[in-house]
């Protein structure tokens, strides 16, 4: 290693202070940042230290470190640098994500931090240049990620607010009700919309749409199933294995748990292909939805809705906007269920195909780009995980770290 690298305590390194009480009734709505030990969870008129800064939980959760760019306000749940004596930084905010918080925390019911204890730590850390070289190699990699996850979310709001205009306020068809042109749309898929509405069991409805249940969109419904847990030959297998909690991330990439081809054959669990839209059944995500990115099975509690080629994307935004009812369907007292039938029966309004194969040639697309930029997200944060406490400790050096991750960066869109 460098003979550049100092050696010696935390406290030589940054001091740390705690944070600034601010009462509820007291914040005035502002710009400047809120820091808690979660993050930044509001926003006032007035800072108490000035950016860039770095922060960190002191009670309640610890472990978590914040970068914030302009001045702000530190609440009394953290820890912030005051002093960072010539380091930098972006530099502290990476480095002290390496550092095991709970190895200076109290053993109480709700965990906080010792200052005095944590400024003891051991460091070793490199020279103010390699320090702002680290952190940029490191910020790229998140600056990739947050632009990827920003891009999904507006394609995310785009496919939303399509999905809205056409099948939830009948936007084309309204327009053209009154004699005019849809805005936004090709003359092609504007003629497949009527210039009328019908009377139905959902209100005035688009004339030719009927109200038809969720299986109809579908190729097939299927609940999942538990492999015996008493046979290991079924479990640590590479195939995901959904469970309803995991339901509430909107597009599900992995899995804790995975069981084996063998899982699969001998029991009532099954694969259902990308592109599935899956229904939590039971307990507290009873009703939620979510995309499976990959093939992928799941237990009992969670209902899988194999789509039609073309009603892939429609079904899975249509049935994201539905979670409420879907819920709201569940019954029992100790722990609210629902069940295969009631989500297969569950009624929504449909287009003619037409108009449903040309949401997907538009939507699809979208949601085709969100799924892929998540997956380059993920591939980035665990390069960066990877990296980062490596990077810190001097185990890797810059050189040739820096040309394979801009070759990285070079292939992500």
């Amino acid at each position: 290693m460098s003979s550049e690298w100092f050696s010696g305590k935390l406290g030589d390194v940054v001091e740390l202070k705690r944070g600034y009480d601010l009462p509820q009734a007291k914040r005035t709505k502002g710009r400047v940042p809120l820091v808690s030990s979660s993050g930044v969870s509001d926003f006032h008129n007035t800072a108490m230290v000035k950016g860039p800064g770095v922060v960190t939980g002191r009670y309640g959760t610890i472990g978590k470190v914040f970068y914030v760019e302009d001045d702000f306000w530190p609440l009394n749940t953290t820890l912030y640098v005051r002093d960072f004596k010539g380091n930098d930084p972006k530099f502290i905010h990476y480095f002290l994500k390496s550092v095991d918080f709970f190895a200076y925390s109290d053993k109480a019911a709700v965990p906080g931090v010792n200052r005095n204890h944590l400024h003891e730590a051991a460091v070793h850390l490199p020279g103010a240049c390699e320090q702002k070289e680290i952190a940029g190699l490191l910020g790229a990699l998140d600056d990739r990620i947050t632009l990827l996850r920003e891009t999904n979310a507006t394609l995310e709001t785009i496919a939303q607010v399509l999905f809205k205009s056409w099948f939830v306020d009948f936007d084309p068809v309204r327009a053209k009700a009154e004699g005019l042109e849809p805005e936004g749309m090709e003359a092609a898929i504007a003629a497949l919309f009527p210039d009328s509405f019908e009377e139905s069991e959902q209100g005035l409805v688009p004339k030719g749409w009927r109200v038809r249940t969720f299986a109809e969109c579908c190729e097939r419904i299927e609940s999942g199933g538990t492999p015996r847990r008493t046979v290991p030959e079924y479990w640590s297998g590479g195939i995901p294995w959904l469970t309803s909690g995991e339901v509430r991330n909107p597009v599900v990439f992995d899995t804790k748990e995975k069981i084996t081809e063998l899982g699969v054959r001998d029991s009532s669990a099954k694969l259902w292909p990308q592109g599935t839209t899956v229904v939590a059944m039971y307990g507290a995500t009873a009703g939620e939805v979510c995309l499976l990115a990959e093939p992928s099975t799941a237990n009992q509690a969670c209902c899988g809705l194999i789509p039609k080629i073309s009603y892939r994307t429609f079904l899975f935004m249509c049935a994201r906007r539905e979670q409420e009812a879907l819920a709201s369907k569940s019954s029992g007292s100790a722990q609210q269920n629902l069940n295969k039938g009631l989500v297969s029966n569950h009624r929504v309004l449909l287009a003619p195909d037409c108009i449903l194969e040309n949401y997907e040639n538009v939507a699809g697309s979208m949601l085709d780009a969100w799924i892929e930029n998540e997956r380059q997200a993920q591939t980035l944060t665990q390069l960066r995980d990877t990296l980062l406490p490596r990077l810190i400790s001097g185990q890797l050096r810059l050189p040739e770290t820096q040309t394979s991750v801009e070759a990285m960066l070079s292939e992500v869109v």
